[in-house]
This record gives structure tokens, C-alpha cells and sequence, in this order.
């Protein structure tokens, strides 16, 4: 009886959070309002899907043209263009076109847990994909980067435009899942994006278009981990580059 009335109490919340995500998250359609060519900056690719799918799918469903630029073809096991093309499906999936997605492929800029990437080379080729794509918002990673991949952190200490990041959570709230929903609406910062039952299915879909990385771990993410349904975002401040100059 009381695992029937949890689950049931799981999907009022969701179902209550995806209908008035606007209410709850501080009216994401408001603060974005004059975002017109959004850019999702990623390390690797699956970051789209594993981390930021709510935010992605969040906003295609306010008609926000959202292009994707990899800064890695994820080749850490020699799989490189295996992974080029699963995110290009993924993207797909998630409802991005192909035309939107750029891979960086630069021997500088290796798949590796322990590589601090060059923060230079990756603002030059950041800047200039900005310049080509008239970006007028970053979306990425915080300090923390999610799991703490060197990688994920590289790219929060590189940016220096309009950005938004994904806020990093303990890793007891990481796998809560849906059960995360109460502490999201409470300590969110500016922005928090849930995804509705048919798009957390989407997100799952997208997913499994990496099928290289679809380890016996990975489903586990799959099944528990809060981002895979819900992100909370916040803006920069001003100051963010004065502490990291």
C-alpha cells in the first residue's frame, strides 16, 4: 500500500510540475524571452541526452531554434566516429536536425577524465562558432560539471558570453529520479525545466542511439538519475569572470 501511494504521489507531482513548469520554475518562457539562437555546449557526445535533455526538449517546446556544439568525438576508447554519428541520431531524436549539430575533432582537445582541456584553443573555436551561428545564449555545464569529468569543468571556465549552466547536484539527489521534484522546486535558482512523461520517453530514445556507451551502468543512470527528467539552470553572474580571471 504505501509503495502504490508513493508511486501515485510521484506522478501527481510530475504531472502538477509539467503542466505549470512556468509557475514553478519562475516563468522559464519569460526569462528566455528574447533568447533567439540558443547553443547547447557540450563535452562529449550523450552529454545532450544524459544531462541536459529537459533543457533541450524545454526548449524546442518554446520554439527556440537550439543548435549543439561537441567540443570531442568522445574517442577516449577509439570510438570516435561511432560516436560522431550516435549523436547526430540522438539529436535527431531529440528533435534537433543534423544541420544544427557540430563535432570539434582537435588532437588538442582529447576525450580524458584527466586532461584539462587548453582554455584558449577551446575559446577561439568556441567564439568563432558563436560568431557563425549569431549565439546570443550558452547552455552548459557549472563548476562542478555534473560528475565532475575534467572535461564538463573545462568548458564552464572557458565561456565568457551570455550563459547558462546546469546546476550540479549531490549524488544522493543525482539518483533520486522524480523523487528529486519537492527539493528542485525549493532551491532552484532561476530556471527549472521537467519533462512530461512522452518526453522523458523521448530523452530515453535519444539515449539509446549510443549504443557504444550503453554499459550495464548506464541503464542504471537511465532508470534513477534526476537529470535524465528534470534540470535547474541559473545565469552567470557578471563577477563569474572576474574570479576565474
Amino acid at each position: 500500500m504505501l509503495a502504490a501511494a508513493l508511486v501515485a504521489l510521484l506522478c501527481v507531482l510530475w504531472f502538477v510540475c509539467s503542466r505549470w513548469r512556468d509557475v514553478l520554475s519562475g516563468r522559464p518562457v519569460e526569462s528566455l524571452r528574447s533568447v533567439r539562437a540558443p547553443l547547447l555546449l557540450i563535452a562529449h557526445p550523450d552529454d545532450e541526452c544524459m544531462f541536459f535533455a529537459p533543457t533541450v526538449l524545454g526548449l524546442l517546446r518554446e520554439q527556440r531554434p537550439l543548435s549543439v556544439l561537441c567540443c570531442s568525438t568522445g574517442n577516449y576508447y577509439n570510438q570516435g566516429e561511432i560516436r560522431k554519428k550516435e549523436l547526430i541520431q540522438s539529436c535527431a531524436a531529440l528533435g534537433i536536425p543534423s544541420s544544427n549539430v557540430t563535432v570539434i575533432d582537435h588532437r588538442n582537445l582529447p576525450d580524458n577524465p584527466d586532461v584539462q582541456w587548453d582554455k584558449h584553443l577551446l575559446a577561439d573555436l568556441i567564439l568563432t562558432h558563436i560568431k557563425q551561428k549569431n549565439v546570443d545564449l550558452v547552455i552548459t555545464f557549472d563548476e562542478k560539471g555534473v560528475s565532475g569529468h575534467s572535461n564538463h569543468i573545462s568548458l564552464y571556465h572557458t565561456i565568457g558570453c551570455s550563459v547558462m549552466v546546469l546546476e550540479s547536484v549531490n549524488v544522493f539527489r543525482k539518483y533520486l529520479s522524480v523523487l528529486d521534484l519537492p527539493i528542485s522546486w525549493l532551491f532552484h535558482r532561476d530556471i527549472l525545466f521537467v519533462s512530461s512523461g512522452s518526453q522523458y520517453t523521448q530523452a530515453k530514445e535519444a539515449m539509446m542511439c549510443h549504443q557504444s556507451q550503453l554499459l550495464w551502468f548506464r541503464h542504471i543512470y537511465l532508470l534513477f538519475s534526476r537529470y535524465m527528467a528534470i534540470n535547474s539552470l541559473h545565469f552567470l553572474h557578471d563577477n563569474k569572470r572576474e574570479k576565474d580571471s
